[in-house]
């Protein structure tokens, strides 16, 4: 019979590329997330029953040792950007890694995989990159093997990154960015879950490991970049730090005073923190080198994917082609 991985938040953004790739490798893939009715678009990454979504809930025992009954690899890629009613930074982050740990050495799981993030510290004023250098403290301490990944802002073809901001410049002629000389290192999802298989199946030692693509890049190069893929001209306004932390506040305060029914989804004051810091891969850190991987640069990707931002979507390439043949 075939191995079987446990993957936490298995339909999220990175999730589903380990799921997809973990599957193609042979392994029965459990899928485990709050609303597995929502999840079922993994089920076609293998045969018929060989992956499948199934109902936990992280910051409940019970829920979490259930989906990882019989396990041979564990990987936890359950995060959250804004805390959102009883899905706090410190409920998910810190203690919802710490409880997976716990009962992945419990159950004595041979191999577990915990998804942080490049500025994890305990020192941080950012409750974001606090509570993520908590989890893996607690994840450590519990399972003292574990295989720990900090990736940079991660980009594909769901991403949340690229694809909101190109949004935002198919629709206003000024885009606004908080943060425009802060760096970053860009690693593609797929890179970033390839290091989490080797991991899962037992190739890689244990440690942490800051993964991060080929390019070093300030947050305003990145977005005209990304200007130049969808073909728009836009201006890049840097906002001053001052100004974003009265948004974000703003921002937090509607979704507190709503009862959440209206979700901070546009900035919040922890994630101009996070904005305020470098987010590449510290000298001497483990990263790809070490787990043999040649990480994607940005520039053969984003084309991929950022095409239907462009003001003639598919059909830009023709266009452009025929341009080239009037001139000639």
């Amino acid at each position: 019979m075939s191995k079987l991985v446990t993957i936490y938040g298995g339909s999220g953004f990175v999730g589903r590329y380990i799921a997809r790739r973990m599957a193609k490798d042979g392994w029965r893939v459990r899928v485990a997330v709050r609303r597995p009715n929502e999840a079922l678009f993994v089920r076609p990454y293998g045969v018929p029953g060989q992956v499948e979504p199934v109902l936990c809930n992280i910051r409940d025992d019970a829920s979490v040792r259930a989906v990882m009954q019989g396990a041979d690899a564990v990987v936890n890629c359950v995060g959250i950007l804004n805390r959102s009613g009883k899905n706090t930074f410190e409920a998910v982050q810190s203690e919802g890694a710490a409880r997976v740990a716990r009962i992945a050495t419990e159950l004595a799981v041979p191999h577990l995989v915990q998804l942080s993030a490049i500025g994890a510290s305990k020192t941080s004023d950012s409750d974001y990159a606090r509570s993520k250098a908590e989890g893996e403290e607690a994840v450590l301490a519990a399972y003292p093997t574990a295989v720990i990944l900090r990736p940079s802002v991660i980009f594909g073809t769901e991403d949340q990154f690229f694809n909101r901001f190109a949004g935002m410049a198919k629709m206003a002629p000024i885009l606004p960015v908080v943060g425009a000389n802060t760096r970053f290192q860009p690693v593609y999802v797929d890179d970033v879950a390839k290091a989490a298989v080797l991991a899962a199946t037992g190739q890689a030692a244990p440690g942490i490991y800051e993964l991060g693509g080929p390019d070093v890049t300030r947050f305003g190069d990145l977005m005209t970049k990304m200007l130049a893929v969808i073909h728009r001209r836009r201006l890049v306004l840097n906002v001053p730090f001052f100004a974003a932390r009265l948004m974000g506040g703003a921002f937090d305060l509607m979704q507190a005073l709503t009862l959440g029914l209206f979700e901070n989804k546009i900035l919040t004051r922890d994630q101009v923190r996070n904005l305020a810091r470098d987010n590449v891969v510290a000298q001497g850190a483990k990263g790809f080198a070490d787990l043999g991987i040649a990480p994607t640069s940005i520039d053969s990707v984003l084309p991929e994917y950022l095409w239907p931002y462009r003001p003639s979507g598919q059909y830009a390439a023709i266009k452009d082609s025929a341009k080239n043949l009037k001139k000639a």
